[in-house]
This record gives C-alpha cells, structure tokens and sequence, in this order.
C-alpha cells in the first residue's frame, strides 16, 4: 500500500488506480483526447463517474516530433480548467502534465496536486526545486533526450538495467532536493523501440524495488498500434491487453484514455488475484 499527501489529502493507493488523460492540445496522438471549452469538464465528470482517481491534464503535446509550446501558453490553456474541474469535483486528485516549473507551480495553485514531469526535471532547471517546495507528489519518468530526438536516442545494452539505474540515481537526488513522495513511470515509447517496450513491460516488477507506486502509461500507444497494423482509434482491445500485462507485473496507476475498460481491467485482475 502507498500513501501519498496531496496538499493535506491522502491517496491511498491499496489496490491500483486510474489516471484519466485530458489533453488541452490541438495536437495529441490521439484526437479523441483532445478537449476545449465545455467538453472539458463534461470530459472529467465522465472519467469520474467510470471510475478514474486522477486527473491529468496536459497543455502540450509530447508525441514524437512535437513541437514546444511556451509556460506562458501552457498556463493559459490549463490553469482555468484545473480551477473548473477542482471547484466542481473537489474529491478528484488532479494531475498536471507539464515539464515547465511555472506550469506546475500554477496549476497546483489552481487544484492540482501531483505534478507529472516527462523530463524528470531535465527540461527547466527549476522544476526539481518548484516540486520540492510545492510538496507534492511528483512523477518521475524516464525519456531519453527530448520529444523532438527521443526516437533517434533509443540505444540501450540492457534497457532494463539502465531505467532502474537511472531511477535509483534519480530518486537520491529527488529525496536530497526535498521531494519524498515519488511516482515511478518506465516512459513507455519514449525514446524505446517497441522491442524496448515489450522488454520493460516484460520486467516492470523489477522496479518494486524503489519502493515507489508505478504508472504504465501505454494507452493507446504506437507499441500497440503498429504492432498490430492498426490506427490509435483502434488500439482500445491492444490496450487492455498491455494494461493487463501491467497489472500482472505490478502497476498501481493505469494512465489511459479510456477510463471505463482501464477500471474493468483492474476489478478483474483483483478478482481473480483472491
């Protein structure tokens, strides 16, 4: 069991959760994700009611090959409708998406409560101390270079060893700066091949070790979609199957698109884990 202080509240994580992705982009992956004006709270009352815990909204899209969007930018698209979601569903944990300090910093002035860092505080130099003194619960990820270059940077010996190297080294500094309370997400495709992926899906036990909740975010995810020949609208089925594979190797938060399906998956794997 996990338990983790989101501004004076507890998300006690006994069995694994749901993250409902709500992307205020014109850009993302997946076009289904993307939300503007009042489909954004209609969105997160959706995801609520099938049963997500967390919310994370994002401001920017980060697929391979994206572009930049500035903090200044980032801020406007995302602070009014963390305000909205948090004053109108106050029981949901929310969760920022963003590698800008000044984003992070907003956001959770407006309600969030767990920022979700790709960079892993690689992107703005003041995102490590911006966590530590927001107090907050901070996902860790691992990418390899950045956006625009993660795909040409997948090299690996052992990707394994070298994520849970990487986490082990990256943990100590975290715990040093002052941030205690820490997610652990592989960053499935970013900066992996899909055999990279497969690998780490493969051995995503192995990171029990750090004695933090992990997240697999492999929701719709081109491991997925080109693996099977298939378009992202049609990677739902492939995705069930990955999650469950999470679960089965020790997931505690499923970051998915599709909150319904993510939450079945998890009654069953509960159900047939008694």
């Amino acid at each position: 069991m996990f338990t983790l202080n989101c501004k004076g509240r507890s998300l006690i994580i006994e069995k694994p959760v749901v993250m409902g992705i709500i992307n205020i982009t014109p850009d993302s992956f997946y076009r289904r994700s993307r939300f503007e004006g009042t489909a954004i709270l209609q969105q997160a009352e959706q995801m609520l009611k099938e049963g997500a815990t967390i919310l994370d909204i994002g401001g920017q899209s980060t697929r391979p090959g994206s572009e930049r969007v500035s903090a200044e930018d980032e801020i406007k698209r995302v602070t009014g409708p963390v305000t909205e979601i948090h004053k109108n569903f106050p029981g949901a944990f929310i969760s920022i998406d963003t590698y800008h300090a000044a984003v992070a910093k907003e956001a959770v002035a407006a309600g969030a409560s767990i920022v979700n860092d790709i960079s892993a505080g690689s992107m703005d130099k003041d995102m490590i101390k911006t966590v530590a003194s927001l107090q907050v619960p901070y996902v860790l990820m691992h990418m390899k270079g950045t956006p625009e270059t993660m795909q040409q940077e997948a090299k690996y010996d052992d990707v394994t060893k070298e994520v849970l190297d990487f986490f082990i080294l990256k943990k100590e500094e975290l715990q040093e700066a002052g941030i205690t309370q820490v997610i652990i997400d592989p960053g499935f495709g970013f900066g992996k091949t899909i055999a990279q992926n497969f690998e780490l899906l493969r051995n995503l036990s192995s990171f029990k070790m750090l004695n933090c909740p992990v997240m697999a975010g492999l929701s719709r995810k081109s491991t997925i979609y080109k693996t099977l020949t298939i378009s992202p609208d049609e990677a739902l089925n492939g995705t069930t199957v990955m999650n469950t594979i999470g679960l089965l190797n020790g997931a505690m938060i499923l970051r998915v698109h599709d909150v319904k399906e993510a939450a079945q998956v998890i009654q069953l794997i509960e159900a047939y884990k008694k």
